[in-house]
């Protein structure tokens, strides 16, 4: 059984969004009083009944408002996004305002639900009290039963998700006894950037349809953006995200948000696909969020995007030349050259990514480990410490993504940064983690932690 969807729409400033982030538990969605602040499809794939060991999955789509005048003309790509969602919807969540009772843009709404096949539940949020409530009752002359909930308040929620749940089994959408199954993502892979680098082009052109909106303004991207797809049998999750901006060019709560939102994508990542411009200089933001990267230990490709533009001009050597003196702490990550619009080298880059994420994941044993690392010792052993010469009792992997691997020793505090450094880069010569960092901690021998510096 396939998965339904359900699509919340309504006339802007009903409280879609913040319907959308009560539902699914967390804040996805970006909520703010300014009118149209959503403008692509964000959806989620929550389970309505999480206590159970037979998952029972929904898609929740949130939508932009119907009718919005967006600042940077961006109306019709909104509309086009609103129109799939109906398209596509089992259940329509219809959201109205208890506060402010009907208006004309209500009437607008009501008139192109009724035109679709797909059953309506009409929602009359911010039904914080009494009043409200009765307020809400005035919707009943739009054809639909009042269904009142309160994000603020939190009320109704339960109620809601039930309805939803109900009038899906009654129309043989899911059953009552039994899950949806749902393949578990191979691997999430983030594209971040600066604005106008080309990142939602990409995710299109990936995959082959317009998912997100394009447009050469900057910040046409606000929310992050989760996109499942299928490939060679396969399930991934694809994040498209806002543009960066440097922390003292942000000038409102929607520049905020969105970067934040950026941010905690590259934390949920497997794999970082980080894209610069072919005809543009690397930028201090680019460099800052590259250090963002390194910090939070994501494996990444670095990505140089619209190369048809210096086809000619300059040869690859001299671009990836560029970028190892520019970053010389991630010599490791590897480059790749792509054209996004067109789709060239896009398949190659996504399968080196995937070989980021299998390489991120590998796990070695501890019997190989310590023979590498008195390997490493003999070759080039570590200085007297204060007239004592450190010892290394053993190594262990402890962890994955990143590979993070244990050093006992009886003076943690000999091993230098440098040295440190010079074990790392001799693992990843002898290790299959050739491309993705590698995280090392030595401890003194009882567990106490004497030094836990990160190495790549």
């Amino acid at each position: 059984m396939r998965i339904p969807k359900i699509a919340i729409v309504g006339r802007p400033n009903v409280g879609k969004s913040s319907l959308f982030n009560w539902l699914i538990g967390q804040r996805i969605s970006i909520v703010d009083s300014v009118a149209g602040v959503t403008r692509d499809r964000v959806t989620f794939l929550l389970d309505l009944d999480p206590d159970s060991d037979k998952p029972q999955y929904i898609e929740l789509i949130d939508t932009g408002g119907i009718g919005v005048v967006d600042e940077d003309n961006l109306s019709e790509h909104i509309e086009e996004q609103i129109t799939i969602a109906l398209q596509t919807a089992d259940i329509i969540l219809f959201v109205v305002d208890s506060k402010s009772g009907p208006v004309p843009l209500d009437n607008v709404v009501a008139e192109r639900l009724r035109k679709l096949n797909s059953l309506v539940l009409l929602v009359a949020n911010k039904a914080d009290c009494e009043k409200d409530e009765k307020n809400a009752n005035e919707f009943q002359y739009l054809g639909w039963n009042v269904i009142n909930v309160s994000v603020k308040q939190k009320r109704g929620r339960v109620n809601l998700t039930e309805i939803i749940r109900e009038n899906l089994i009654s129309n043989n959408l899911l059953d009552r006894n039994s899950g949806v199954e749902i393949d578990e993502p191979i691997m999430k892979l983030a594209i971040v950037g600066r604005r106008n680098v080309g990142k939602s082009t990409l995710i299109n052109t990936m995959l082959n349809e317009e998912r997100v909106i394009t447009a050469n303004i900057p910040g046409t991207t606000r929310d992050s953006i989760d996109v499942r797809f299928n490939l060679d049998n396969k399930t991934f999750i694809v994040i498209d995200t806002p543009g960066f901006l440097r922390r003292k060019g942000i000038k409102n709560d929607l520049q905020f948000y969105s970067t934040n939102r950026a941010e905690k994508s590259i934390l949920r990542a497997d794999v970082v696909m980080m894209l610069f411009e072919a005809c543009s200089q690397i930028q201090t933001l680019e460099k800052q969020l590259l250090g963002f990267v390194k910090e939070t230990m994501k494996p990444c490709i670095l990505t140089v995007n619209k190369w048809d533009t210096m086809a000619g001009q300059m040869p690859t050597e001299r671009w990836a030349d560029y970028i190892r003196e520019t970053f010389p702490d991630l010599r490791y990550a590897p480059i790749a050259f792509i054209t996004g619009k067109t789709g060239k080298n896009i398949k190659t880059a996504f399968n080196h990514a995937q070989m980021l994420f299998n390489q991120a994941r590998q796990r070695i044993s501890t019997a190989r480990l310590n023979k590498l690392i008195n390997v490493a010792l003999d070759s080039n052993p570590p200085p007297l410490y204060h007239f004592h010469k450190p010892r290394v009792y053993y190594v262990s992997q402890v962890a994955v993504l990143p590979p993070t691997i244990v050093m006992f020793s009886n003076m943690p505090d000999a091993f230098s940064q440098q040295y440190q450094r010079y074990l790392v880069n001799f693992l990843r010569d002898e290790l299959p983690f050739a491309e993705v960092p590698i995280r090392l901690i030595i401890r003194k021998r009882e567990g106490t932690i004497k030094n836990d510096i990160t190495i790549q």
